[in-house]
């Protein structure tokens, strides 16, 4: 009995740490953490150094001292004697304004061409192979020079071109109708809220209807046509918004809105640009839906568009939107070549700002931390909305 007793004692000894696996890969973490700490303190430590032997310090005081330059474009009032502070949030409005509007546009453009390029149609598939080819195996930059001097070389403003619904093109950018806020705004956006709450109350009895086996009586669509009806009569009835027409004068164009020539071109080089990639992403998330669905929808006698809009859509959301994601992301960050065309954006800005004060290592800090916060906050969004699509597929 000793002997087997002592092999059993033998087999369940404790191990030693040294050879106990948990052990070791938690120290392995430590010690990679540690390596890291200890490297950025190096990095720091360096920093700190060459910054005082140059007479430089570290912090963001500098953002109340006068910004003395002008800023071309800005969506809020401006002007030179305003603060550096002030002239950054300047060029974090353009930042946003040209990423949104880009986001939308490359959306719209990159689906419609990711349909076409499974389009039966032979021309009409080719044509936008060719587009996506090109635009995704040609630096962005390039694009951007190519389109800036197209626009350059438009006819000056006495032989500007006129596009319908007041809208001019010559070499010193886009002019369109300016939108006005009126007084009954507020009121018009209230009836959109009323709206949307019948819409969504409308589609959730609809879905529990639906669920006990109950007629539906087309509820969902009448919570829409609910708010469609009530936008448009608001809209006619209240006039929300009045859109001040631009007119030529003897030099430049007098009212409207005004979009230079810069940004029209880094608005238009962003959504070609990022069309091409959104559409391969819709191309592939399409493919990727079992072609049993697709046989299904046309058993049932659905048209090409209600297969697509009903059935195939819906099911590869949820493979296309992380890829897109991706894809947003990237506009947003590739909105930084603002510089090559002159438009004043968040990066501009911070070269203006860091030349003038000196400052350029909390300059480059304030504008990483910036794009990093556009960057989370568009990857929080993208993905609640992921979320979102995936329980509805359940």
């Amino acid at each position: 009995m000793t002997p087997t007793g002592s092999a059993s004692h033998e087999r369940h000894a404790p191990v030693p740490p040294w050879r106990d696996v948990r052990v070791l890969r938690v120290a392995g973490q430590v010690i990679v953490v540690l390596a890291v700490v200890l490297f950025l303190g190096f990095l720091a430590t360096n920093l700190t150094s060459a910054m005082s032997a140059r007479g430089l310090s570290f912090g963001f005081d500098f953002l109340d001292q006068t910004a003395g330059f002008e800023i071309g474009e800005s969506p809020v009032p401006y002007d030179a004697t305003d603060t550096y502070g002030e002239a950054y949030v300047v060029g974090l409005l353009n930042t946003l304004f040209v990423s949104v509007v880009g986001i939308v546009l490359a959306t719209i453009l990159g689906v419609l061409v990711g349909i076409a390029r499974l389009s039966p149609n032979w021309l009409l598939s080719r044509v936008a192979a060719a587009y996506v080819e090109l635009i995704r195996n040609t630096p962005l930059l390039v694009q951007l020079f190519f389109l800036f001097a197209i626009l350059l070389s438009l006819p000056r403003v006495a032989d500007t071109i006129a596009l319908p619904g007041s809208v001019y093109l010559n070499q010193r950018g886009l002019f369109v109708p300016g939108p006005q806020p009126q007084a009954t705004l507020a009121l018009w956006l209230g009836l959109i809220g009323f709206g949307v709450v019948l819409a969504i109350t409308a589609s959730v009895v609809a879905g529990r209807r639906a669920a006990a086996g109950r007629p539906t009586h087309r509820l969902a669509w009448l919570g829409l046509l609910a708010l469609l009806a009530l936008a448009v009569i608001g809209w006619i009835v209240l006039a929300p918004m009045r859109f001040d027409l631009p007119v030529r004068g003897r030099f430049n164009f007098q009212g409207g809105l005004a979009l230079s020539s810069g940004f029209t071109a880094l608005l238009a080089g962003l959504v070609i640009y990022t069309a091409a990639f959104i559409a391969e992403v819709v191309r592939g998330g399409i493919q990727a839906v079992r072609r049993g669905q697709l046989e299904a929808a046309r058993a049932l006698g659905l048209s090409e568009g209600q297969t697509l809009r009903l059935v195939i859509f819906p099911q590869a959301l949820r493979i296309i939107v992380p890829p897109l994601t991706s894809q947003y992301l990237n506009l947003v960050k590739n909105s930084s070549l603002a510089i090559a065309v002159g438009y004043p954006d968040l990066f501009k800005v911070g070269t203006t700002m860091a030349n003038q004060t000196g400052q350029p290592v909390p300059v480059i800090v304030l504008v990483m931390g910036t794009y990093l916060t556009l960057s989370l906050i568009t990857s929080l969004l993208m993905n609640l909305y992921n979320r979102r699509i995936q329980v509805l597929e359940r």
